[in-house]
């Protein structure tokens, strides 16, 4: 039995049940089950496309580019700006449906409505300041110029986790560099995704502009647009896993690639640093969406000074949390995504307490409706742990004591990881030192939280290439083009 008949507006689960949204026409259907994460109960069921389907959606996609393509910037800015208000109108209906198919605490789920929205308004105003080069060749024997031209269709995938946040980071800088757009949501939270459709409906995207896709076969949809020759794109986030096996498919066809790809990211704690502050930050960089998040501090390195009074500070923090559904506005911890994920975080718990680590609170698995896990603190945990190399996406915090400088250093980079990193000290020389030898894409310092529309997201070795948003999100979504020039 469904409940979403108590939600109205955009956080109705049934509105956004019409099925796939392609060419600016939705087709109905069923055959994805949507679940509320805090008790298992359906929330609405939702269209399955098939790879015929994939293939209108190129087409859709194709039709339009070349009107698209041709659009002034300043008309693309337009819609894109309109809906960045029509989120921020509908932002508390979009929070609240959030909450219901993820199961986000909805205080985080308001928090990613604002910066998801945050894409659209940047990318509005990126649209119109595309760059190009001009300069003289050092042999004075002609002219450089360099125009950015849209890349083409762009299929893009997004993850469950962060279901607006992700998809607008990706369409934002595509529509604002003239590409049309195919959009994967994740099985699990295809809700969002259909409702920011409808937004961009509203707020004036021509058909075919923007499509959305659900499927139970992602591999084999995805595989069937890769190798279509009007697919000139792809934007993925997700894991590395996943990821390697996309470029291997893309490199078939010579795909260009954007891969926002896993993370272990370590949070480091200086004896000099400001306890309260770093007990904040790590809140923050832990508990943001329960832990599941690619930028969660997944390893606390914290030196042998301040170790005890951090773990007796987090673990009072922590076991203070209100677990409950993401919808209830005193929910501070909701549910994790599938039974799954709750499966996977037991088990490495389990086998870092068999280890020898200590849990100072939480530890193990809820046993009430729905997919909880509680906030848990582990000490004494061992470095060669599986969860020290694992990505954790829970509210799981395993603290490791160091000593010196060195070491920490060594410990973080100790990852095939690269994605974030945050470090606490009050000495700023020492932290950017520091920072400077941790193999990152992204670094906090005396900060929980790194992520904003105006910076470029990404990570090194295995966690991912090119970046999303700044002023260089746009650029992935465009072609460099010479011209040699005689006059």
């Amino acid at each position: 039995m469904t409940f979403h008949a108590k939600f109205s507006g955009y956080a109705d689960p049934a509105l956004h049940a019409m099925g796939l949204y392609i060419g600016g026409k939705w087709q109905s259907g069923s055959g994805i089950t949507v679940l509320d994460p805090s008790t298992g109960n359906l929330l609405a069921e939702v269209a399955d496309a098939a790879i015929e389907d994939a293939q209108r959606a190129v087409d859709a996609a194709d039709a339009a580019a070349a009107g698209w393509r041709a659009t002034p910037p300043r008309q693309r800015s337009e819609i894109l700006r309109r809906w960045y208000q029509l989120m921020t109108q509908h932002a508390e209906e979009l929070a609240t449906l959030i909450a219901l198919e993820n199961g986000k605490a909805l205080a985080d789920a308001r928090g990613e409505v604002a910066y998801a929205a945050e894409f659209f308004r940047w990318y509005a105003e990126e649209a119109t300041r595309i760059p190009g080069e001009f300069r003289h060749t050092p042999s004075g024997s002609h002219n450089i110029l360099v125009d950015h031209e849209p890349i083409g269709i762009a299929v893009l995938i997004t993850p469950w986790n962060f279901p607006a946040a992700m998809a607008t980071r990706k369409i934002g800088p595509a529509l604002a560099a003239g590409c049309t757009v195919i959009l994967k949501p994740a099985s699990e939270t295809p809700l969002t995704a259909y409702a920011m459709a409808r937004l961009g409906e509203e707020a004036g995207v021509p058909p075919g502009v923007v499509n959305v896709l659900t499927t139970s076969n992602p591999g084999g949809i995805t595989n069937a647009m890769l190798a279509d020759p009007r697919v000139r794109k792809l934007s993925f986030t997700g894991s590395t896993g996943v990821g390697r096996v996309l470029l291997a498919e893309a490199a078939k066809s010579v795909v260009s690639c954007s891969m926002e790809l896993g993370g272990n990211a370590p949070f480091i704690v200086f004896d000099d640093a400001d306890l309260e502050a770093a007990l904040d930050g790590a809140m923050i960089a832990k508990m943001r969406n329960a832990g599941e998040a690619c930028t969660a501090a997944n390893r606390f390195y914290v030196q042998a000074g301040i170790h005890d009074a951090f773990v007796a500070g987090l673990t009072a923090r922590m076991k203070s949390l209100k677990i409950g559904p993401g919808y209830d506005p005193e929910t501070q911890c909701g549910p994790m995504i599938t039974q799954n994920a709750v499966r996977k975080i037991d088990r490495l718990v389990s086998e870092a307490l068999a280890a020898g680590a200590r849990a100072t609170t939480g530890g193990k698995p809820l046993t009430e409706n729905g997919y909880f896990y509680p906030p848990t603190v582990l000490e004494n945990v061992p470095v060669n742990a599986s969860i020290a190399r694992e990505e954790i996406f829970g509210p799981v915090a395993p603290v490791y004591k160091f000593e010196s400088d060195d070491e920490a250093i060594r410990l973080a980079n100790n990852t095939e990881y690269g994605l974030a990193a945050y470090i606490y000290s009050r000495d700023l020389k020492r932290a950017m030192k520091v920072g400077k030898r941790i193999e990152t894409g992204m670094l906090g310092i005396n900060r929980g939280l790194m992520s904003d529309p105006a910076a470029p997201f990404g990570g090194v070795k295995h966690s991912g290439l090119g970046r999303e948003g700044g002023v260089t999100g746009i650029l992935e979504f465009m072609e460099p083009k010479y011209y040699a020039v005689d006059y």
